[in-house]
């Protein structure tokens, strides 16, 4: 990698632990032959600062270990420039699969090309059918396999049906109730990457969602067991934990999920939910993520106009559809 540093200037450690977080770039002295010190230089953000061990994530997503002792340089440097790449062309059938692997049923069963799922009723989403593409048999011995399996388990039957949908007008026809509308909205990830820190405290990321975080997640009522199977699914699953706000993420080829932001009431309106997200995109963007895509519900004004504000422009719709009572 080029130096860093120029010709003649002098070598100072700029950099300490609490710069955690922040893009460095050091030098290292490598070895010494002949009376004679090699040097390299590292650029990236420094994860973490302990026990006399710094360790450095590059661009490439590797990780890079350095003895604090063998540091003969280090100073904080701008961000990388940002490189904007178009949200990929997908249907609408095709990111609802995407979501789908990134809130993923701990019980699944193909019915055609449907996929039913359920997960001991924890949200709609994990408990209804992928109605994407055809069920290969007439709708109604369809509907009629969906209310058998899910009688079986003891939930209610809900088709999630894109707008789009063809099976919109049989579920129609057939007096299913549509509820839950919902919008999937997509945006660059690249600008998210830029999103500002939060002066209320730092974002923590982990693999598995620790007490805190689960204690601030509101959505998971009496089905904890289930929940936890649910929000620890997916390709690659990010936690994100700060003072009075959390956040998931899901990483799978260009798409990075965004989902699970909350901020506890008090602590609104500061700027957490977008601290979250930013610490969330560019964990994204270190894996390969270009795109972002999220769910939010269509009559959520809150939650839409932030996610304006971030570049997010609507997909596509899609709802559940029930039995009539």
């Amino acid at each position: 990698m080029p130096a860093d540093f120029s010709a003649g200037a002098r070598l100072e450690v700029r950099i300490t632990p609490a710069d955690v977080g922040k893009r460095v770039s050091v030098r290292q002295l490598a070895e010494v032959t002949d009376g004679h010190p090699t040097f390299t230089d590292t650029v990236g953000v420094l994860e973490s600062w302990d026990g006399g061990v710094v360790y450095i994530t590059r661009k490439t997503g590797v990780t890079v270990r350095i003895a604090e002792s063998a540091l003969v340089a280090g100073k904080i440097v701008p961000p990388a420039p940002v490189r904007r790449v178009a949200v990929p062309a997908v249907t609408d059938d095709e990111l609802d699969a995407v979501g789908a692997r990134a809130w993923p049923a701990t019980e699944t069963a193909p019915l055609g090309d449907w996929t039913l799922r359920h997960a001991g009723g924890f949200t709609r989403r994990a408990n209804s059918v992928l109605a994407g593409g055809d069920p290969g048999i007439p709708p109604d011995e369809a509907l009629a396999e969906v209310v058998r399996w899910y009688g079986e388990r003891g939930t209610t039957p809900y088709l999630q049906l894109a707008d789009s949908s063809p099976y919109a007008a049989e579920a129609d026809a057939r007096g299913w109730v549509r509820e839950g509308d919902t919008l999937v909205r997509t945006a660059p990830l690249a600008p998210l990457t830029l999103l500002p820190e939060s002066p209320a405290g730092p974002v923590t990321l982990a693999r598995t969602p620790d007490t805190a975080w689960l204690t601030a997640y509101h959505r998971t009522g009496g089905l904890a067991d289930a929940a936890l199977r649910v929000v620890t699914g997916g390709p690659s699953v990010w936690f994100a934990t700060m003072p009075g706000a959390i956040g998931r993420a899901v990483v799978e080829g260009p798409w990075a999920l965004f989902g699970a932001v909350e901020v506890i009431p008090p602590h609104r309106r500061q700027g957490l939910a977008t601290a979250v997200m930013g610490v969330l995109a560019r964990r994204a963007a270190q894996e390969g993520a270009t795109a972002a895509y999220l769910q939010v519900e269509a009559d959520n004004a809150g939650a839409r106009a932030l996610y304006d504000r971030l570049g997010f422009t609507d997909h596509h719709g899609y709802h559940y559809r029930r039995p009539a009572a």
